[in-house]
Formats: C-alpha cells, sequence, structure tokens
C-alpha cells in the first residue's frame, strides 16, 4: 500500500513540476512518511521513474492496443493508435513519463522507457505492412516521432488547440505532406 502511495505521490510530483519535482523528501511529505522510509522501498529516483513506467506503461499501451482492436481496417488502425495516445496526453500518468523521458536519467530507466516504446511501435507495424509500406517498421518509427512532436505541441501548451494538433497529425499519418 505504502509503494503504491509512492508511486502516486510521484506521478503528481513530475506532472505538477517535472523531474525537478521528484525528489525524496517531496515524496515523504506528499504521503506522511519518514524521509528515511522513502529508501525501504526505493533506493533512488531512478528507481522511482523505472517503477513507473514498469506499472503505467503497459497500462496505457493497452489503452492504445484496445482503440486498435476496436478499427476494423489498417488505417482505421494507424487512426486509432494517433488518436489513442494523443488523447492520454491530459493523464496523469502519462504527464509522468512525459517528465521522466525529458530528465537525466540512468541507463536502466531510459533503456526501460525504450523498450516500453518498442513495444508502442510493434504494434502498428502489422497495420503498416497491411498498407503496403515495404520497411513497416520504419514507418513505423517515423509514425511514433509525429504521434511524440504532437504530444510535445500539446504538452508546451501551444498557440493550436490540442484537438487541432491531433487533427493534424491523424492528417500526417494517414496522408503525409499532402493534408
Amino acid at each position: 500500500m505504502q509503494r503504491g502511495a509512492l508511486l502516486d505521490a510521484a506521478r503528481t510530483l513530475l506532472s505538477e513540476g517535472g523531474t525537478e519535482a521528484l525528489t525524496f523528501p517531496a515524496l515523504a511529505e506528499r504521503t506522511g512518511l519518514a524521509r528515511s522510509s522513502v529508501y525501504e522501498y526505493f533506493r533512488s529516483r531512478a528507481a522511482v521513474v523505472e517503477e513507473l513506467c514498469a506499472v503505467d506503461f503497459p497500462v496505457w499501451a493497452a489503452e492504445v492496443e484496445a482503440a486498435m482492436e476496436r478499427a476494423d481496417t489498417d488505417e482505421a488502425k494507424i487512426e486509432a493508435y494517433v488518436r489513442r495516445q494523443l488523447a492520454l496526453v491530459g493523464d496523469r500518468r502519462h504527464r509522468a513519463v512525459v517528465a521522466i523521458s525529458a530528465g537525466e536519467l540512468d541507463a536502466g530507466a531510459r533503456e526501460k522507457i525504450r523498450a516500453a516504446h518498442g513495444g508502442l511501435i510493434a504494434m502498428i507495424v502489422e497495420a503498416l505492412a497491411g498498407l503496403g509500406h515495404e520497411q513497416p517498421r520504419l514507418a513505423a518509427m517515423l509514425l511514433q516521432g509525429v504521434v511524440d512532436a504532437a504530444v510535445r505541441r500539446i504538452e508546451l501548451g501551444a498557440a493550436e488547440n490540442p484537438d487541432d494538433i491531433t487533427e493534424a497529425a491523424v492528417s500526417m499519418a494517414l496522408r503525409g505532406v499532402r493534408g
């Protein structure tokens, strides 16, 4: 129960203040634990980050996958892939992962994030192959780049409405630069 409370506090800290806000004193204050007690659960900030990725990313990925499974064509699967990821931008779990990704992490934490993103990319490869892409894995990585750019644009509070950013990303994914 305490571990879950610490992770929830970490999500809040990351989504509100970025990686700088994720400190053991702040975790202790948010959970009512002594600072030394936090160290009983996590040896470092990187360990908190790794556990957040291990817990939250699969849930997020499952939501993307479920949206894709409801789609009946390869094109609809690609649209669902883009839309669902961008719909999750406002979710605390996602804001925490974005904050984590922007921070200084150790090699183990970075590898876990890379592996989790690899799982997302793997979801879309089959649909891209179905549309005739000769290199569907490369196309999937580039498509994820479009999604990641849209996520950053939304997270920054860009001048454009988040719905407009989503529509532009979907259009880019399905029609390229032709609009």
